[in-house]
């Protein structure tokens, strides 16, 4: 994907990087070779954003023309909304304090170019807030109110409004910006679409384990792809790409969620798309969807401060407990007497006003049955770890002990499994998961769904072996070509 730098006048921009060229607004508005190119970048540094404006035209046009903008015209309008400042979420909040803490005035100003601020100090605060908000220049205004600093005001701010001394940093910051973005690889010519994959090479239990992921890259690139791996900090150039797949354990209160809803916004086909994460991070609505569309599930009991003494009378113990956000076995705990329900469910619901109750019916494995697009991918079963009830067995001290895992052909899976599997799956959308079964004879119930199920490479592939990953590129491709199509 080429890219341009869009200015009011070439004498705007005199910076020479190579890749990129300069053009005027009125040029990329008005030429035909601008309107019908494919697969451009376009970076809108015009003087002004106001409403109607040219430079509000570039980026508006962009989206029309199915460039990709920087900022886009939904950046440039959520700068302008009031409520920007509250959507400042803790982990910045935090930033703030620790940025502007030494600062002695009750107001500061803040500008950013291309994620990068003129005093080193800011430096972690500046990316943070271009991340949020990625626009190329930024201006954050800040206010000292009470016994802490609060954000007054952000929006873009336009070329014509650099400070003259803050000039040649900016060409540096862009010079970085660009050649850092654009170096590390090169585009094969082949490559039809762009494919980021969000992972996080920090997780102690990411979803795909680094040969997984090479085998997805590969699988992506035999199809057409040009793949880049994301990590968080790299919020502010999603755009840039045609899709997202996130291998990152995703949660809603999260920056995985932040990736996949404004993905979803720029046009992106993501996986998990954040109305997945919404619905199957949550045990509670899953709990209430499973009976809505009448799926079978344990005896389930929705648990708040003013019917706890009723729980062990509906469900009889031992039951089982659950945070509506636990993930890999964490946050489920058997309960087994009146004082272990007492202290448990009083942890739980100082944090959710909610949570689920489950009668505990216990088996050798629990069924795992991938879905894609609404039809089943691959089928795995997980022993519990020994001497444990759940498939996972976490340690006091932080190390856990795992079950053994079977994988079987799709085809093997009694019909009943796969079944109940695809009407859970299809509850939640159409997206990739993976549906948690408990199997008794001929009586199987639903536990949960995964919209960020596991695909490790040594287990959940050793059926399809390579032809899972490119199962699932190919849904990529799929949903990108009738876009097109369309």
């Amino acid at each position: 994907m080429s890219g341009i730098v869009v200015v009011d006048q070439r004498a705007d921009w005199p910076v020479d990087i190579p890749g990129l060229e300069v053009v005027t607004a009125w040029e990329y508005l008005t030429q035909e070779l601008h309107t019908r190119a494919r697969r451009l970048r376009v970076y809108n540094l015009c003087r002004s954003f106001a409403y109607q404006s040219i430079g509000y035209y570039v980026s508006l046009l962009a989206g029309a023309r199915g460039h990709k903008a920087l900022p886009e015209i939904t950046t440039i309008q959520d700068l302008k909304l009031a409520e920007s400042p509250s959507i400042i979420n803790d982990e910045i909040e935090a930033l703030i304090e620790r940025s502007l803490g030494r600062i002695e005035s009750s107001q500061y100003v803040m500008n950013i170019y291309f994620g990068e601020n003129l005093a080193r100090r800011h430096e972690r605060l500046a990316r943070a807030l271009f991340n949020l908000f990625p626009a190329p220049l930024l201006q954050v205004k800040f206010a000292y109110k009470g016994d802490e600093w609060r954000v007054e005001s952000l929006g873009p701010i336009a070329l014509g409004e650099v400070p003259a001394s803050h000039m040649e940093f900016l060409f540096e910051a862009a010079r970085d910006y660009f050649e850092l973005r654009r170096s590390p690889r090169t585009r094969r010519e082949s490559a039809r679409y762009d494919l980021a994959i969000l992972v996080n090479e920090n997780e102690k239990d990411p979803p795909s384990n680094p040969r997984a992921l090479k085998m997805f890259e590969k699988a992506a690139e035999d199809l057409g792809f040009d793949v880049e791996f994301l990590d968080k900090s790299d919020y502010g150039h999603v755009a840039e790409f045609d899709a997202l797949f996130i291998r990152e354990t995703t949660a809603v209160n999260h920056h995985t969620y932040r990736f996949a809803r404004r993905a979803a916004r720029e046009g992106l086909i993501v996986v998990d798309d954040p109305l997945s994460i919404l619905r199957a991070a949550n045990k509670v609505f899953l709990a209430q969807l499973m009976e809505r569309h009448r799926i079978p599930q344990p005896k389930t009991l929705l648990i708040h401060s003013r019917n706890v003494r009723e729980v062990a009378d509906v469900l009889g113990f031992p039951f089982v407990l659950k945070q509506p956000d636990s993930q890999f076995s964490k946050g489920v705990i058997k309960v087994d007497t009146p004082a272990e329900l007492k202290r448990v469910a009083g942890d739980m619901l100082e944090r959710s006003d909610l949570i689920i109750g489950q009668s505990f019916e216990p088996t050798e494995y629990d069924w795992r049955i991938g879905v894609l697009d609404g039809q089943p991918l691959y089928a795995c079963r997980y022993f519990m770890a020994k001497d444990h009830w759940q498939v996972v067995k976490h340690g006091e001290s932080g190390g856990k002990i795992e079950g053994n895992h079977e994988t079987l052909a799709v085809e093997d899976v009694p019909q009943k499994v796969l079944s109940i599997a695809l009407q859970a799956a299809r509850a939640i959308g159409t997206g990739l998961y993976g549906v948690d079964l408990k199997q008794f004879g001929k009586v199987v119930k639903v536990i949960e769904v995964n919209d960020n199920p596991n695909i490790d490479h040594g287990v959940e592939d050793l059926v399809l072996k390579a032809e899972l990953y490119k199962k699932i590129m190919a849904y990529f491709l799929k949903r990108l070509e009738a876009r097109t199509r369309t």
